[in-house]
């Protein structure tokens, strides 16, 4: 029986993204779209760790299954390390993709320096709350115009020099190579048997109980 992971979101974009990466491990991924409703989490984290850690113990807790949250954002050096971890609300708490790539076109549209790096923190936590931590970074370049049609977020607008394209322009496969959430996936699917042991190890035991009429 294939070990259950709730991925701590709805996004359907990041789902199928996590899900071919970690294709062929003993797992069986999860949303919460699987779920019935429960409460949004407060994402009021200073950093990505703190935000992930929080979205997948409360996950964990709720539900009773081992989740796995990531929290990961755009820091644009001219902009001080802007939005961070605002990126999924840049342009306002209801903000679309859309909405949020030309704020920030909006905020360069003058600036000659379009460094940028996107970063990414991914939390597995059990419900007793303890968790492990995994990280990774892309460094690229921000266009002056979206190009791509895949990928979500900011894709369009970060190109990666290396393979000369967007992040939108690349398959799921070519992304998850170099993406700083294909790195952080990376170490997961390459540490997945010591994960499975750590979670059969600290997954607390449900005790059965009769239903009494």
């Amino acid at each position: 029986m294939k070990q259950i992971i709730v991925l701590a979101t709805t996004n359907q974009g990041k789902t199928k993204e996590i899900k071919e990466l970690l294709k062929d491990l003993p797992i069986e991924i999860k949303n919460l779209g699987d779920f019935g409703p429960i409460p949004e989490v407060i994402e009021d984290g200073e950093t990505f760790d703190d935000n992930a850690y929080k979205k997948a113990a409360f996950t964990a807790k709720v539900l009773g299954y081992p989740a796995m949250a990531d929290d990961s954002g755009l820091c644009v050096e001219a902009l001080d390390g802007a939005p961070g971890v605002y990126s999924a609300r840049y342009a306002g708490e209801n903000a679309t993709d859309s909405d949020n790539v030309q704020k920030l076109l909006e905020a360069l549209k003058n600036e000659e320096n379009r460094k940028a790096a996107f970063q990414c923190v991914i939390s597995i936590a059990v419900p007793t709350g303890a968790a492990l931590t995994y990280e990774g970074r892309c460094e690229g370049i921000l266009t002056r115009e979206p190009a791509g049609d895949n990928g979500f977020g900011y894709d369009p607008l970060f190109f990666f020099p290396e393979f000369n394209k967007t992040f939108a322009q690349l398959s799921i496969a070519e992304k998850g190579d170099i993406s700083h959430r294909g790195k952080a996936l990376k170490e997961i699917s390459n540490e997945m048997d010591k994960i499975i042991t750590w979670l059969d190890m600290n997954m607390p035991d449900f005790t059965r109980v009769p239903c009494k009429g």
